[in-house]
C-alpha cells in the first residue's frame, strides 16, 4: 500500500466557511423572526411543501459528501484511479439534487406558489435558491477538481484544493441539515 499522503493546511477554507455560515445563520434568524409572527401561515405554507423530497435531498446531499469524503481518503493514499472514481461518483449522485430541485419548483410555480405567495415562500424560495446556487458551484469545484487529478500529482497545493473542496461540498451538505427541517417539517403535527 503507497504510503499516506501528508495532510494539507487549508485554513483560507475556514475563513471563507465561517462567514458563510454566519451569513446563512442571519437568515435562519430572520426566518424564525417571522415565523414566529406568523405561525399559523407558516405552518400552513410549509405543508405545501413534499417532505419525502426535501428527505431525499437530504440523503443525496449526505451520500454525496461520503464519496468525496472516500475520495480525499484515496488521494491521501495515493491512489488517483478510486479518487477519480470517488468525486465522479460524488457529482452523479449530487445530480439528483439538482433534478428533485427542479421538479419541486416547477410543481409550485406550475401551481402558482411564488416568492411573491407569501412571507414564507419568500424565505423559501430565497434559502433554497441561494443553497442551490451554492451546490451549483461545489458541483463545478469537484468538476475541477475530478479533471485535475487526472494529471496533477496528489500532494502539495492540489491536496489543499483538494481538502477545501471537500469541506465546502461538506458545509453545502451542512445548510441543508439545517434548511430541511426548518422549511419541510418545523410546525408539521406528528
Amino acid at each position: 500500500m503507497p504510503e499516506q499522503q501528508p495532510r494539507g493546511e487549508v485554513p483560507s477554507i475556514w475563513a471563507f466557511i465561517t462567514a458563510d455560515v454566519l451569513a446563512f445563520a442571519l437568515f435562519f434568524v430572520l426566518f424564525m423572526a417571522e415565523r414566529g409572527r406568523q405561525v399559523a401561515l407558516f405552518d400552513q405554507s410549509s405543508l405545501q411543501l413534499d417532505a419525502n423530497l426535501g428527505l431525499l435531498n437530504t440523503l443525496i446531499l449526505i451520500t454525496s459528501s461520503w464519496l468525496v469524503a472516500l475520495g480525499v481518503e484515496a488521494a491521501r493514499h495515493g491512489n488517483r484511479l478510486a479518487l477519480r472514481r470517488w468525486l465522479l461518483l460524488a457529482m452523479l449522485v449530487g445530480a439528483g439534487f439538482a433534478v428533485t430541485k427542479f421538479i419541486e419548483y416547477s410543481a409550485k410555480i406550475g401551481h402558482g406558489i411564488t416568492m411573491l405567495s407569501n412571507d414564507f415562500f419568500m424565505f423559501y424560495f430565497a434559502l433554497t435558491g441561494i443553497h442551490f446556487l451554492h451546490f451549483l458551484v461545489g458541483i463545478g469545484v469537484l468538476l475541477m477538481l475530478w479533471m485535475q487529478a487526472r494529471d496533477r500529482e496528489l500532494a502539495g497545493s492540489f491536496m489543499v484544493w483538494l481538502e477545501s473542496g471537500g469541506i465546502y461540498w461538506h458545509m453545502v451538505d451542512l445548510l441543508w441539515i439545517v434548511l430541511f427541517p426548518m422549511l419541510y417539517l418545523l410546525g408539521r403535527s406528528a
